[in-house]
């Protein structure tokens, strides 16, 4: 029988529904004697800490929108930049913040969505 590798088990598993999980969990009981429930319980905090995606994104404009003005303001006051530096990440897009947490740039995207602005969050 083949040997498994982690990443290919953990592959594995996500494509599972939860009774075949269950299943499983059973199986191992049966084959091992070993309960694998008590210790995928104690690793699921772990689990849900990595899935909540980065702690920290960069804010990229995307495209100004109509309202191209108000959209150079923001990045002048998000920035600090002067006004052609402002109009130029606003005509050919680019980063307006980097390494921010992802509830500052939550915020952030609103106000330039709001702008009529385009914001991808990387």
């Amino acid at each position: 029988m083949a040997k498994f590798t982690k990443e290919e088990f953990i592959s594995g598993l996500k494509e599972m529904t939860i009774l075949e999980v269950k299943e499983l969990v059973d199986a191992m009981k049966e084959e091992f004697g070993v309960d694998p429930s008590a210790v995928a319980v104690a690793a699921a905090p772990v689990a849900a800490a990595v899935e909540e995606g980065p702690s920290s994104v960069n804010v990229v404009l995307a495209s100004a929108g109509a309202n191209k003005i108000a959209v150079i303001k923001l990045v002048r006051d998000m920035t600090g930049l002067g006004l052609k530096e402002a109009k130029d990440i606003a005509d050919n897009g680019g980063v307006v913040k980097e390494n921010v947490s992802t509830d500052e740039a939550n915020e952030i995207k609103a106000k330039f969505e709001e702008a009529g602005a385009t914001i991808e969050l990387k």
